[in-house]
C-alpha cells in the first residue's frame, strides 16, 4: 500500500503548519488529542482482517499493579493508594508478527508521519526499537478485559483504534494528577479517582482515529470490554534515541519472550 492509501490525505495534510500548531496546542492543554478518520477505510479493513488472522498468536496477560506501576512499598499499608492493587488484562501480538504488507508498516515507517509526530510532540527525532518485538504492537481486549488505572512511565503514547467493542472499552483519564519529575505523587487526589469521587474525562475514539497522549502525569484507564466484539488497538512505539531495545524484563512482562 502507498501512504495515500493508508493515511486519509483528503482530511489531513501533515505538512500543514496550522494543523501541527493546533495539535500541539490541544496536546499541551488537554494532555491528549484525537484525530478521527486518520486512517482510510481500506486500511482499517486490512488491519482488522490481519488482526483477526493473527489473534491466536497473541500473548495474554492478566495481572495486578498499583497506579504508579511500582513494587509494593513496605512503608505504606497494603490498602494505601501507593500499594492498592488494580487489575489489567489484554492480549498482544508483536512487531515480528505484524504482516510485512500491513498498512501499519507503511504509516510507521513514513518519514512524513514521523516528522509530523516530532513537531507535535516537540522532540528531535523518532526511531524504531532495536529489538524485533516492540515497535508495532496490536492489542486485543475481549469481553471483560480492561486496562486498570495507572500512570505511564513514558512521556507520550501513540495509538490507533482499529476495532471498537459493542460497549465498554472507553478511554478515561484525568490530566496533571501528579508531577513525576518532582516526585509529587498526589496520593490524596489519586485516592479520590480510585474511589470514584472525581469527575473524569472520556475521549471519544472511533476506529481509524490517531490518539496522541501524555500519560506520565495523567492517570488513565480503559474500561472493560462488553460484548463479543474484541477491541483492537495499535501501539506505535518509537524511541527518541537510535539503537535502543526495550529491556529484557519489560519484553518478558509484555510479550512473554525476548525475540
Amino acid at each position: 500500500m502507498l501512504l495515500s492509501e493508508v493515511l486519509n490525505t483528503s482530511k489531513y495534510n501533515l505538512e500543514n503548519n496550522a494543523l501541527v500548531e493546533s495539535c500541539k496546542a490541544t496536546l499541551e492543554q488537554e494532555g491528549a488529542i484525537v484525530l478521527p478518520d486518520f486512517l482510510t477505510e481500506q486500511a482499517i479493513r486490512a488491519i482488522v482482517d490481519q488482526g483477526k488472522e493473527k489473534q491466536s498468536l497473541a500473548w495474554y496477560t492478566s495481572n495486578t499493579h498499583n497506579v504508579y506501576l511500582t513494587d509494593i512499598d513496605p512503608d505504606y499499608a497494603l490498602d494505601h493508594v501507593k500499594n492498592k492493587q488494580i487489575n489489567s488484562s489484554k492480549g498482544c501480538i508483536t512487531d515480528d508478527q505484524i504482516a510485512q504488507n500491513s498498512p501499519l508498516r507503511v504509516i510507521y515507517d513514513a518519514a512524513l508521519f514521523r516528522t509530523f509526530l516530532t513537531q507535535v510532540l516537540g522532540i528531535k527525532a523518532l526511531h524504531e526499537y532495536a529489538d524485533p518485538l516492540s515497535s508495532i504492537n496490536l492489542h486485543y481486549a475481549s469481553a471483560g478485559q480492561e486496562l486498570g488505572w495507572h500512570f505511564d512511565n513514558s512521556s507520550f503514547a501513540i495509538t490507533l483504534l482499529i476495532q471498537k467493542p459493542e460497549q465498554g472499552g472507553s478511554f478515561e483519564y484525568l490530566n496533571n494528577m501528579r508531577n513525576a519529575d518532582l516526585g509529587e505523587m498526589n496520593f490524596e487526589g489519586v485516592g479520590e479517582v480510585l474511589a470514584g469521587n472525581k469527575e473524569i474525562k472520556t475521549l471519544t475514539i472511533e476506529p481509524g482515529s490517531l490518539v496522541l497522549f501524555r500519560g506520565r502525569n495523567a492517570i488513565h484507564r480503559v474500561t472493560p470490554t462488553i460484548g463479543d466484539t474484541t477491541r483492537m488497538l495499535v501501539v506505535l512505539a518509537y524511541n527518541s534515541e537510535p539503537d535502543i531495545a526495550l529491556s529484557e524484563s519489560a519484553r518478558m512482562t509484555f510479550f512473554g519472550r525476548l525475540a
